[in-house]
């Protein structure tokens, strides 16, 4: 059983680290892995509905991500919004922290804040005098592997096609190949799940079963129920999705509320049958979701052979099918 942090390590070419979006969403290369036969395809996004059955519903995450990277007027604090927390309050990333202590005041875009404590992972509740104008103050809080600021195209091409529902500090990045072309040939529907802090931290713990994952906020209507306990398989775009359908189960409900479901092996999938996914970090939780779906040495075979293959890595890179 693969319960060590060292077991999901694996060494990645800074070069196949994708900074940059291909120059068209479809584009990107599909890597299929067919979890009967242990074999492996190399395709492209564009042949993706060629795998999808009329009878089957892919359900995609249609969170928006929201410029919530904000430095304060003097710009000596680095701030990470993350979501309401009341009234004119927000939980929130902080860099430095030592100099937001409880009490401790600063000002953005104008409005003044304090903070009005501190959570036990760091994270500041910090109360405004009014509204924080994101929109204008803020920006795309691209991964930090980017290592650069945004940039024109990513207010387009860090949001997938059908984004809506403002509240995520990341992209759900499997959705980034769909065009609404594509999306017109599969049958889909749509829940959500706002990616949150969890998504930037790393796993420090050896054993992986000590980790303890970030309660993110999600909504699955009941016409999305419905859908996706008539068909006869599901889809999920992204582990976003997966988490999410994993929380619930079958039969699939209405449902809101907040996961903090941490998969990884021997975990069995009980709501998602196949699963479309970027390729991740090492030693990740999202590694090791994946690990769950198609087996921790059939994932890392795979991934040594897309880095052998030039696939890109990450957020802007290329994806994988596992059916």
């Amino acid at each position: 059983m693969s319960l060590a942090l060292s077991d999901y390590d694996f060494t990645l070419p800074d070069d196949r680290i994708a900074r940059h979006p291909a120059s068209r969403r479809d584009e990107s290369r599909m890597m299929v892995l067919h979890r009967a036969t242990g074999t492996i395809e190399h395709r492209t996004f564009g042949d993706f509905p060629s795998y999808i059955q009329e009878s089957d519903l892919v359900v995609l995450n249609d969170t928006r991500v929201i410029p919530a990277r904000v430095f304060s007027d003097d710009g000596k604090i680095e701030l990470l919004f993350l979501e309401p927390a009341g009234p004119d309050a927000w939980m929130c990333m902080v860099k430095p922290g030592r100099k937001m202590r409880v009490g401790a005041e600063l000002t953005v875009g104008g409005v003044r804040g304090v903070v009005a404590s501190i959570c036990p992972d760091g994270e500041r509740i910090i109360t405004f005098d009014g509204l924080v104008d994101l929109d204008r103050v803020g920006e795309l809080p691209l991964p930090p592997y980017f290592d650069r600021r945004p940039e024109d195209e990513d207010d387009e091409r860090y949001q997938t096609v059908y984004a809506r529902n403002r509240g995520a500090v990341a992209a759900p990045t499997a959705g980034l190949h769909f065009t609404p072309e594509i999306l017109a040939r599969i049958p889909h529907a749509f829940l959500t799940l706002h990616v949150g802090a969890g998504t930037f931290r790393p796993v420090q713990v050896d054993d992986i079963t000590q980790h303890r994952m970030h309660f993110e906020r999600f909504a699955l209507s009941a016409e999305t129920a419905a859908a996706a306990n008539s068909a006869s398989r599901i889809v999920a775009v992204g582990t976003t999705s997966a988490r999410v359908l994993e929380s619930i189960g079958r039969p699939f409900t209405a449902s809101e509320g907040r996961t903090d479901i941490f998969i990884y092996p021997p975990y069995q999938p009980r709501a998602v049958d196949v699963l479309l996914t970027n390729f991740h970090l090492p030693k990740s939780t999202l590694l090791m979701l994946v690990s769950a779906f198609a087996g921790r040495d059939f994932i890392l075979r795979a991934y040594a052979e897309a880095i052998a293959s030039g696939y890109r890595f990450y957020s802007y890179g290329d994806c994988m099918l596992i059916v």
